[in-house]
């Protein structure tokens, strides 16, 4: 496996300079679907407690399949199920979530993404919470070929560079601040927000930034830096901040999410956007910065309840899209229609549901289901 160390670096310092330009994501997604290999890319949630969801930022996807998967497809996709699995930065392929020769039965496969010659999908999971999750994804053509071991190398690679960059464009508002200073946009945001030097002396912080130091509980400052309550995080930043003065390869993936926790428990994140890069490298010389640090108070980040049925009964992906469809839609024929597999196959499936949750019938998986999905449950 073999990489253009410049292209990547090149691609990651693009990915940073769209946390702070949103307008720039969709050559992002152009150049990410040349480097990963595929026609299109795109960034998107999805609630799989609802089968719902959206696209933020797109490039090559076809219009008409794209409007057509979230009104008709998403709910037959094995990746809307697939997603309780996946583990950040981690690439899962339609393999990793149904056998290969299944999936070219399905629905979604013959009548979604046949008709537009795609073979694969790579996604990874940038954000999830107890109903939803934000992917970056490729799609794989049948020109590409299934995803293999070089195109999860290959994301790998990036993930976390556009998991860092979505999750603080999402703190921040700056499609209509991108005309403003950098500075006086940051100034506004509710997040906690510092400009340091690579010695982790703060520069500027804005409001919020200023009131979390004063506090002196999980960030505090001393002689002028910045000190996390947390020996093992202040590390972690302090090498951030000290590799950012390098650029944004140097960087690497350290500092994407480091947790800081206060002394009554409750959990706040902290993500680096290095500056010494890109665009982003003019604020950095302004203000003598090489990174920006944004902290926030984590969300609960409790294991929904399909996740949770997953693990308590050790069900494979499949058998967990089947167990679901049987709750939704009803018996094996139903079920395999809905699926788009043969009714064999889900009967297999059932029967291993059936072994693993030991109850023997349909009704009794309904009540299974209903169990976890109470609060009063465990």
């Amino acid at each position: 496996m073999k990489y253009d160390v410049l292209q990547i670096s090149a691609l990651i310092g693009d990915v940073y300079d769209a946390a702070l330009a949103p307008s720039r994501w969709r050559d992002v997604l152009r150049k990410a679907s040349q480097f990963v290999g595929g026609p299109a890319a795109t960034l998107f949630s999805k609630s799989a407690a609802n089968k719902t969801g959206a696209v933020v930022y797109d490039y090559g996807s076809d219009p008409y399949y794209r409007q057509l998967y979230f009104e008709r497809y998403i709910k037959l996709d094995p990746f809307t199920t697939g997603q309780f699995f996946a583990e950040l930065d981690e690439p899962i392929s339609s393999a990793d979530i149904i056998p290969y020769d299944e999936f070219l039965q399905t629905r979604f496969y013959r009548e979604w993404a046949q008709p537009q010659g795609l073979v694969d999908f790579v996604t990874s999971v940038i954000d999830k919470s107890m109903t939803s999750a934000a992917m970056f994804g490729v799609f794989r053509h049948e020109r590409d070929g299934v995803v293999d071991e070089d195109t999860r190398q290959r994301v790998r690679l990036i993930a976390p560079h556009v998991r860092r960059a979505a999750l603080i464009g999402r703190m921040l508002d700056l499609r209509a601040a991108e005309a403003a200073t950098f500075a006086g946009a940051l100034d506004g945001i509710s997040a906690g927000m510092f400009l340091v030097d690579a010695d982790a002396r703060i520069v500027h912080a804005n409001g919020a930034g200023h009131a979390a130091v004063a506090a002196g509980d999980f960030l505090s400052a001393s002689a002028g830096r910045l000190i996390a309550g947390d020996n093992e995080a202040d590390q972690l930043l302090r090498e951030v901040f000290a590799a950012a003065g390098d650029g944004d390869a140097a960087v690497g993936i350290k500092g994407v999410a480091v947790p800081l926790t206060a002394q009554s428990g409750e959990r706040h994140v902290a993500h680096v956007l290095p500056l010494t890069s890109g665009d982003r490298s003019r604020t950095g010389a302004t203000y003598a910065a090489v990174a920006a640090v944004f902290v926030r108070k984590a969300e609960l980040e409790a294991p929904s309840p399909p996740e949770v049925i997953a693990k308590t009964y050790n069900l494979t992906p499949t058998e967990l899209r089947v167990l679901l469809a049987i709750v939704e839609v009803g018996g094996v024929p139903e079920v395999a229609t809905a699926l788009g597999i043969a009714e064999t196959t889900v009967k297999t499936h059932l029967r291993r549901v059936f072994d693993k949750t030991d109850v023997g019938r349909q009704a009794d998986l309904v009540r299974l289901v209903a169990g976890f999905a109470s609060p009063l449950h465990g």
